[in-house]
């Protein structure tokens, strides 16, 4: 039986904070090659999560400690589907190819996530063409913009 403690998710929670990415995963799953990946992700409040999507996978997400903006998009940008995990909502689950983005609210969040396997590292093309790089600064803008942005709205800065 594989079990993680809450001593286990605070140890994982210091780990994000001290990371440059502000974010640290365990996997459930033996193998990247496994045909279901689980995992948990300790995420901090100034972690960017580009919105992206899994070509293959649906993805489901509930919250282990903390809260979680989710925004679903549709290829243009525009917000679909907003749900926060661990305040209104214990799971939210995206479609198969839908654009999505996670924000994490709280220090020391920590989100459960499922999805089909294979792993397979994003590619250019997995992250929605609207939205910046890690490496551009407008980032922090999208991030600031994920905590209130509503169904129907886009991201000014499209």
């Amino acid at each position: 039986m594989k079990k993680l403690g809450f001593d286990d998710l605070s140890s994982l929670s210091t780990q994000a904070q001290q990371s440059p990415r502000k974010r640290m995963n365990h996997n459930l799953h033996s193998e990247l090659s496994d045909p279901i990946q689980r995992l948990v992700i300790a995420m901090e409040p100034d972690t960017y999560i580009r919105p992206h999507h899994h070509r293959h996978t649906w993805e489901l997400l509930t919250p282990l400690r903390g809260r979680f903006v989710v925004l679903t998009f549709d290829d243009d940008g525009v917000v679909i589907g907003r749900a926060v995990l661990g305040e209104d909502v214990s799971i939210a689950e995206t479609p198969v190819a839908g654009w999505h983005a996670v924000l994490s609210l709280d220090t020391g969040g920590v989100i459960f996530e499922v999805k089909h396997g294979p792993y397979a590292p994003f590619k250019e093309e997995d992250f929605a063409p609207w939205s910046p790089s890690a490496v551009d600064d407008k980032h922090k803008e999208l991030m600031r913009w994920f905590r209130d942005a509503e169904v129907g709205q886009r991201w000014p800065g499209c």
